[in-house]
């Protein structure tokens, strides 16, 4: 029987602790700091880790895993930058995520729906809104937004989140255009991109974290906005040069940013230039990572990590 580090919250879903139990010894460590956690598997001999991104406040490393005797990395989620991938390669950690499984993934469609809802939040100043009410005000014309219906909006990455943000957009009567040259093979020319950000009204962003997209939005390209430009961001923090993005809206050449990730998400939160860019009264709309975080979705998805493990 295995024995199973939990790092991540689950008891807040229906039956997925006692699923867990039917895997092997469990551990639960939902809430514990780094430091407690190197201690539990240094002293119980834990050969399994289940996780998940979203609450871990630290990295998977090798100063957590030295000298431990974890063997299997149990991640419920597709992205991966929580965990040290070269280390776990080179000590032999295998590392299951949710990366391929499609038959899953395509059913889970939380993250598209939050950058939606994110999107709909810059555009009619819901947050805004709703704090001028609770200050017991009542002035509409401080709040007067745009409708989705003939906007222009861009998305760049066309893989399954992309899909259903532009399904949702075209509902809504959004004229969409979309960049990903991995599955339009002509899309190849960075003019294309350009064009886009001068020319839409929102860009919504669905790309994985390469060498090619790490910091795709910069100053080059923000120069080209039409000034009017929202762009949203349930991708990663690192695919937006964060500086570029506050220096853009300081400038008025973006109108909003709304994003649900950061670039250094393990770090001091205080040290983040969008958080304190926000907190500057910056038009931005920042969430903790949730996009994945909705009872059905995490649901799913936990049972189906955990049926991995025999």
């Amino acid at each position: 029987m295995k024995r199973i580090a939990v790092i991540t919250p689950v008891s807040h879903l229906e039956g997925i602790v006692d699923l867990i139990l039917t895997k092997g010894t469990v551990f639960l460590h939902e809430t514990s700091s780094k430091e407690q956690v190197r201690e539990l598997l240094l002293t119980h001999d834990i050969d399994t880790i289940l996780c998940n991104p979203n609450q871990q406040l630290y990295k998977i490393d090798e100063e957590l895993l030295k000298e431990t005797t974890v063997n299997l990395i149990n991640t419920c989620s597709t992205g991966m930058n929580h965990i040290d991938i070269d280390y776990c390669k080179k000590n032999d950690i295998e590392i299951y995520s949710l990366t391929r499984d499609m038959e899953l993934i395509n059913d889970l469609p939380s993250t598209s729906e939050l950058a939606f809802g994110l999107m709909m939040s810059l555009l009619r100043k819901i947050p805004d809104g709703n704090k001028h009410v609770s200050e017991y005000n009542w002035d509409y014309t401080q709040f007067m937004g745009r409708q989705v219906k003939d906007l222009k909006i861009g998305i760049i990455g066309y893989g399954r989140l992309g899909k259903m943000m532009y399904n949702y957009c075209k509902a809504f009567g959004a004229e969409v255009s979309i960049y990903d040259p991995y599955i339009f093979l002509h899309q190849k020319n960075k003019e294309l991109l350009q064009d886009m950000f001068a020319s839409c009204d929102v860009i919504s962003l669905h790309v994985h974290v390469t060498e090619e997209t790490k910091y795709m939005v910069n100053e080059h390209l923000l120069g080209f906005s039409n000034k009017n430009l929202y762009i949203i961001n349930t991708s990663r923090g690192e695919v937006v040069n964060e500086k570029d993005i506050v220096n853009a809206l300081k400038t008025k050449n973006l109108a909003g940013y709304g994003t649900d990730v950061i670039e250094d998400e393990f770090g001091l939160l205080t040290l983040s230039p969008i958080i304190k860019a926000m907190n500057e009264g910056e038009n931005i709309i920042v969430t903790p990572h949730i996009g994945g975080m909705t009872i059905e979705g995490q649901t799913k998805a936990y049972r189906w990590a955990i049926d991995k493990l025999s």
